[in-house]
């Protein structure tokens, strides 16, 4: 049965590959945001242009469907919500994931003006022991809620955590009064951002998740029904 069930995510992998390469990029693709059509709500993510590489990854993937039915496999509150797993589509009950993927890396895209505040769209990777170019997984992509800090404690990330890289003062001041995640600073490619729907990201963020072997993932399914392009617009939030 397992070897039958690694054989269709082979499959499926595939399958999703031929589509993207086949999917072709208008010039107006790049002018439209993504929606993510949750089972807990609708957010709309705007990529940026000046990680275009990303971008257009990204916009490929949602153009051949490979997000519809994927599960948000990793979630910590005060921190982060995860997906792009292929694994997590047909996944069981229990069942860890995090490990799909696509077959491929992105290079990284760090820019000294992206940073970490809530909202933002970046995408994961695999640790720097087998990754030293940090270069991001092809599919796999989180969306930052984090939390508030203070002087104090930005100054013991850099430290720790930044190994010495100084927190620009305007970014600072965002994590003081908006929040984020600091210590993923240029060590993980931001490409994009919420710009609807961050009610949605805490409500998926609060979700009461797992202790055990599947560890961070939601007791309880929360699935992307859907991913499509749609027309770029203004939004107060």
């Amino acid at each position: 049965m397992r070897k039958c069930f690694l054989l269709f995510l082979t499959c499926l992998v595939c399958v999703f590959l031929f589509a993207q390469q086949n999917v072709k990029l208008k010039k107006k693709d790049r002018r439209k945001d993504v929606e993510l059509i949750t089972t807990e709500g609708s957010i709309i993510l705007r990529l940026l242009d000046s990680t275009p590489l990303h971008r257009d990854n990204f916009l490929k993937l949602v153009k051949s469907h490979y997000y519809d039915s994927l599960l948000f496999h990793r979630v910590i509150r005060d921190f982060m919500i995860q997906t792009g797993d292929a694994n997590s589509k047909q996944a069981r009950p229990g069942q860890p994931l995090g490990n799909g993927g696509l077959g491929y890396t992105i290079p990284a895209e760090f820019r000294a003006t992206l940073f970490h505040k809530k909202g933002v769209l970046a995408a994961a990777r695999q640790p720097d022991n087998v990754n030293p170019e940090k270069r991001s997984s092809a599919s796999q992509f989180y969306i930052i809620q984090g939390r508030l800090f203070t002087d104090k404690q930005l100054d013991s990330i850099e430290v720790a955590r930044l190994h010495g890289y100084k927190l620009p003062a305007a970014h600072r001041e965002v994590y003081k009064t908006v929040g984020g995640t600091p210590q993923l600073d240029q060590n993980y490619t931001v490409f994009g951002e919420v710009v609807k729907g961050l009610n949605v990201v805490d409500k998926i963020a609060s979700t009461p998740t797992s202790a055990g072997q599947d560890r961070d993932r939601p007791l309880s399914d929360i699935r992307i029904l859907k991913a499509k392009l749609v027309k770029r617009r203004k939004y107060n939030g």
